[in-house]
């Protein structure tokens, strides 16, 4: 994990941060029935057009199995060092783009975890996050997976940036504290099902509007285990507009993203500055 109070990219200051970047989110679809070898295939392939046309691309959680089939993805887990990673690393690293390749089941030292990639653009790992808020409650992701405890943030094209993992929406504390550590937007992978979608819509805009800041949220569609996910991929302004915002199906969404926007909304309107 990187260290919080150093930038770990290229970007060392608000004022080498590019005007506007294009963000492309790749809404995979992940299905029980397809290969993992043609997934991964297919991953690479939609990514790699999608860096044709953005500076940051962003895949779903947990997209190699599905989100819903932990057992397969504790089957499936790798180190970081392992072959899919670096597939994307040589991806990013061709097309100069920076790939935030969603999360993966990451296996360390014995234990699995839910650990979100981020790759910048000469293809090196810009910084990991493990997933803090494992969903199940007594079941599902707990039997598989070990829950991380670092915050992390990243300055990336976006500006700095905290990444997140679909159940940690539901805890705005630690969206919160992303912001104490200068987080001005936010990179999400998530599995959220079709069922519960709408808190999904309200809950990425109040993540927004409450911290300020950019809400570049990435979701999967496909059904595992009996469960469907509900796509809605999302880009939102820290006004909470929605900027572009993907349907139910596979997808790529392209949007723009004005990485000084949330600084100078709050300085127009400066409500952060009044908590208690």
């Amino acid at each position: 994990m990187a260290d919080l109070a150093q930038p770990t990219a290229q970007f060392k200051t608000q004022d080498l941060l590019p005007s506007e970047v294009t963000v492309a989110l790749v809404q995979l679809c992940s299905e029980e029935t397809e290969p993992t070898a043609d997934r991964i295939g297919r991953a690479l392939s939609l990514a790699a057009k999608a860096a044709q046309g953005a500076d940051i691309v962003v895949l779903p959680e947990l997209w190699l199995a599905g989100a819903f089939d932990v057992q397969a993805s504790g089957r499936l887990a790798q180190p970081l060092e392992g072959p899919l990673v670096q597939q994307f690393q040589e991806l990013a690293a061709r097309s100069q783009t920076w790939i935030h390749m969603g999360s993966i089941a990451e296996r360390d030292d014995g234990l699995t975890f839910n650990t979100s990639v981020l790759i910048d653009a000469r293809g090196r790992i810009a910084d990991t996050y493990r997933k803090r808020h494992l969903f199940g409650f007594e079941g599902g992701e707990l039997e598989v997976m070990t829950a991380g405890e670092e915050l992390v943030i990243a300055t990336t094209p976006a500006g700095r940036t905290g990444l997140a993992t679909c159940y940690d929406l539901r805890f705005p504390e630690q969206f919160r504290s992303l912001v104490d550590l200068g987080a001005t937007a936010f990179f999400l992978a998530s599995g959220w099902p079709a069922e519960r979608i709408e808190h999904w819509r309200i809950l990425l805009k109040a993540r927004a509007i409450e911290n300020q800041a950019w809400m570049i949220a990435c979701n999967g569609v496909g059904t595992q285990c009996g469960t469907k996910l509900g796509g809605r991929s999302a880009v939102i302004d820290p006004l909470g507009h929605v900027i572009a915002e993907a349907g139910t199906e596979e997808e790529v969404l392209f949007a723009q993203v004005n990485p000084s926007a949330a600084t100078a909304w709050r300085t127009e309107f400066p409500a952060l500055m009044d908590r208690r």
